[in-house]
């Protein structure tokens, strides 16, 4: 009797769009350009990278390699808006197209490849139609785009077919097509860092903070590739690493990627609402969505299980009903689900003039298509999420969804020589994990999203921890004496004319100072004198126990921070 692991993996066609987020902003290959998101490099365009600016890099270190490259902001409602026109183009080749995020998309081609007379065929019908559809693809001018490219694979299992559009190239013929049976020889010399999803999906995102782990572990137990992986015995894959290690040696060894024990989810968990009236904005429906999907994530838990793939589905008041499912890595969260509505309603309300509905949406409705088992979540037993992250992370979610992206925004630490240079406020990302989304990241601090530390690249010059309670947004001018109540002054070494002995802080009243410390002179940017910034940082405390940052900018002092 053939066992469950024999099962051949289904053949699985993905069409990717290299550099997504700079397509959909309409940007020109040939110019150098990047897209950031969270502090991070994103999307590049070709231009960019013959300078070396690469994925994610931080937008310092993507600036130093070309200081003139065009920054540019992540627009995911644009991508979805733009990537919905090439989905709804394929559905010409197949009905069953599987979306996965903005930029690529899959399907099955057991049915497709009788139609079109082999493999070969169909891989050239399906680039012919998604040039198209990439040509057609307005900008933000409203002109013709086609400026983007596809890429193509074929291959036994999604993740064999994702690598191997990412080596294809943007001709039909230079498809990577991997032989049905060939997955495992095709993934052997690849190497296994490959298993953690961070060049398989932007961002990594979906991919489980335990599989990068444990891919991280092996490159340090010397299994480079992912044969010499998939060559270890499963039961010591399942003594040493467990449930997520016997997934991961199932991915190396080319065996059915789809998730253990996965099977259609009952009829009784699908879950809808009804508008009246119809509503044609996205974020009204959006708002209903999110509530849909707490609702679909409810009922899915009470049963012990969770989604892998869920349908959108929605009916318009002329009766048209469109669908499209989506998928993501492991299972999909609530936070998850609703990204997803958003982004295909945008795609739908927003999208171009021919795939347009005709009349606001009566229904909208969410299927789990598929469903696994759901295995909970693991906490550590010190540190990581606590009641108090959870809840402010639901009630921060809970605002974005009334408000929509970008409504609340986080500090993230980017790094700098100044308390106000070291952080800036980003927007919140719920996450589906429980966590608080996307919390501050300080020197050494663990990222909320993937929970390894992010220290960043050093800073010379910066000033001495602990770091200061309250940054002042509006400047407080001071005046700095010594005792013979002279003030303080730099010479061109950056050395102070006299120790700091009387402080009056705007116009109230001179206070003695107890202690002081510094100087710490920077001078950045003297190659350049349109930003050529010099000044001098002194730490002090007031004889009423205040502490300070007093900065010398321009000639006068000023109360940069001050510390708790």
């Amino acid at each position: 009797m053939t066992g469950l692991s024999e099962i051949p993996p289904p053949r699985i066609l993905v069409v990717g769009c290299p550099d997504w987020p700079l397509v959909a902003l309409g940007v020109d290959p040939a110019e150098p350009a990047l897209v950031l998101s969270g502090g991070r490099v994103v999307a590049t365009t070709p231009a960019a990278r013959s300078f070396g600016v690469v994925r994610g890099q931080r937008r310092r270190d993507a600036q130093l390699a070309h200081p003139e490259v065009r920054v540019l902001e992540r627009d995911v409602t644009r991508e979805a808006r733009s990537f919905e026109a090439v989905a709804s183009a394929l559905g010409s080749v197949t009905p069953w197209v599987e979306a996965h995020h903005p930029g690529r998309c899959a399907f099955g081609v057991r049915g497709p490849v009788r139609l079109f007379g082999g493999e070969a065929e169909l891989v050239e019908r399906t680039a012919e139609v998604v040039h198209k559809a990439l040509v057609d693809l307005s900008g933000p001018d409203g002109r013709p785009n086609g400026g983007g490219t596809c890429r193509i694979g074929v291959a036994d299992g999604m993740f064999a077919a994702v690598l191997a559009a990412r080596m294809g190239g943007p001709a039909p013929r230079e498809a990577v097509v991997v032989p049905p049976g060939g997955t495992p020889a095709f993934l052997a010399p690849l190497p296994v860092g490959l298993l953690s999803g961070d060049g398989c999906s932007p961002e990594g995102g979906g991919i489980p903070v335990a599989r990068r782990n444990l891919v991280d572990v092996l490159g340090r137990l010397g299994l480079a590739t992912m044969g010499a992986f998939a060559a270890v015995p499963t039961a010591d894959v399942a003594g040493r690493f467990g449930a997520e290690g016997l997934a991961v040696h199932r991915l190396a060894a080319g065996l059915d990627d789809r998730p253990p024990g996965h099977r259609p989810a009952p009829p009784d968990l699908a879950v809808s609402t009804s508008f009246d009236p119809p509503v044609d904005r996205v974020d009204r429906a959006a708002f209903a969505a999110r509530m849909l999907a707490e609702s679909l994530h409810e009922g899915l838990s009470r049963r012990g299980m969770a989604c892998t793939r869920v349908l959108v589905e929605v009916e318009t008041g002329h009766g048209e009903r469109l669908s499209r499912a989506w998928r993501d890595e492991g299972a999909l969260g609530p936070a998850a689900v609703a990204d997803r509505v958003r982004w295909q309603l945008e795609g739908w309300l927003h999208g171009p003039p021919a795939i347009r509905p005709t009349a606001p949406v009566v229904l909208l409705a969410l299927v789990p298509d598929e469903v696994v088992p759901a295995t909970g979540q693991q906490l550590g037993f010190w540190g990581g999420a606590t009641a108090a992250d959870e809840q402010a992370g639901r009630a921060a979610a809970r605002v974005v969804g009334l408000l929509g992206p970008g409504a609340v925004r986080v500090p993230e630490w980017r790094g700098g020589r100044d308390p106000d240079d070291e952080f800036a406020l980003v927007p919140f990302i719920p996450v589906d994990d429980g966590s608080a989304g996307e919390r501050v990241k300080e020197r050494g601090a663990t990222s909320g999203r993937t929970g390894s530390v992010d220290e960043g690249p050093p800073w010379p010059g910066a000033l001495p921890g602990p770091s200061p309670a309250a940054v002042h947004a509006v400047p407080v001018f001071v005046a700095l004496r010594d005792a013979e109540g002279r003030p303080v002054v730099v010479d061109g070494r950056g050395n102070l004319s006299a120790p700091p002995h009387w402080l009056r802080v705007g116009g109230g009243r001179e206070e003695e100072v107890a202690v002081w410390a510094g100087p710490w002179p920077v001078d950045e940017r003297w190659w350049d004198p349109l930003r050529h910034r010099r000044r001098v940082r002194v730490q002090v405390v007031a004889e009423d126990g205040t502490a300070r940052l007093l900065v010398l900018d321009v000639g006068r002092w000023r109360v940069a921070a001050t510390y708790d």
